[in-house]
């Protein structure tokens, strides 16, 4: 029962989680960018030189910021600070772009700059060498009471906790050219390998696949539940109190949130409209619309309902523009 919590806690928090500062372009720059790019060394492109940044820009922010995140000749990826988000790194791009004769504005979120390595694909590359077996106190993938504790501060926390490095582990793993989003994906998938339908091919046999998943209608379903009691860890005013109005009073209410996928893109579906059917056949059944949820540029669909413990048959009915028909997913879930 704990690890059907847990996985259904990392579905829920993925649209559900805390915004974590970010520095503007100025304050990177002048701590990190400024030690080359203030008098051009190592051949970096001068601030100011109008002539050397117009034909980068000429490239645009997108591609600019690709090199910086992966390194490009004398620059080391990330700009030789692991901690720096792909956000700052883009806004420093955007502000020396303009103290050098550009007009840029500086990105106040970040759209996905270049397809994103998955991921299993990150979890081969880099993480297997200490998740497969637990090397140094890591968590192993696919353990979720291991990695529930981790989660207990939010998703977003605990991402930034791998970018920036924590106990024996090294920024991004020590894989410095992993995106943000990259850094994510590898999370997600050692928290719980059976979360997609390619993932439940390629996870570890001792990995079971999510109960709360389906693949219908040419989407894959995501669902989540969460207590309105661990929502309430949360701190006043962070996203995760916030949302739907708060958190409802009274025992037997859950969080609930549905992430959809394109199973043939794999982009996230941000606009259908959700519908959620609890019922316990002879006793009840309630239906309730879930309200669309963007943060951090992850679209979801969420709201609190009410599930008294007991089992039910959840069913979700997703419409989006233009379908000829609704598409239906269902599942069986109990609670305590």
């Amino acid at each position: 029962m704990k690890a059907i919590f847990a996985a259904a806690a990392v579905a829920a928090l993925v649209a559900s989680q805390a915004a974590v500062a970010q520095r503007s372009g100025k304050e990177v720059v002048e701590s990190t960018c400024a030690s080359c790019h203030a008098k051009g060394a190592q051949g970096a492109p001068r601030i100011g030189d109008r002539k050397a940044w117009s034909a980068r820009s000429a490239q645009g922010l997108r591609s600019l910021t690709q090199s910086a995140i992966k390194g490009i000749r004398n620059m080391p990826a990330h700009g030789g600070d692991t901690r720096l988000s792909d956000l700052e790194i883009a806004r420093a791009i955007a502000h020396m772009v303009n103290r050098s004769g550009g007009k840029w504005t500086e990105p106040a979120s970040l759209q996905q700059l270049a397809a994103e390595r998955s991921g299993p694909q990150v979890y081969r590359e880099q993480c297997v060498k200490c998740h497969e077996k637990g090397v140094g106190g890591a968590p192993k993938i696919g353990e979720l009471p291991a990695w529930t504790p981790r989660l207990k501060d939010g998703l977003d926390n605990m991402v930034r906790s791998a970018i920036r490095g924590h106990g024996g582990m090294p920024p991004r793993g020590d894989r410095a050219d992993l995106t943000d989003g990259e850094v994510r994906n590898a999370v997600l998938y050692m928290v719980n390998p059976g979360a997609s339908g390619k993932a439940e091919k390629e996870a570890p046999r001792s990995a079971a696949p999510s109960t709360l998943y389906r693949s219908v209608g040419g989407m894959d379903v995501h669902l989540g539940l969460v207590s309105a009691e661990t929502m309430r860890v949360f701190p006043e005013g962070s996203v995760e109190r916030s949302m739907h109005g708060g958190v409802p009073s009274g025992r037997g209410y859950y969080h609930v949130n549905v992430s959809l996928v394109d199973a043939k893109t794999k982009a996230p579906v941000g606009d259908a409209k959700v519908d959620i059917r609890l019922e316990q056949p002879g006793v009840s059944s309630v239906s309730k619309t879930l309200e669309p949820v963007t943060i951090n540029n992850a679209p979801s669909y969420g709201n609190y309902v009410r599930m008294p413990g007991g089992a039910y048959r959840i069913t979700l009915q997703v419409r989006r523009p233009g379908a000829a028909a609704p598409v239906e997913a269902r599942f069986e879930h109990r609670t305590r």
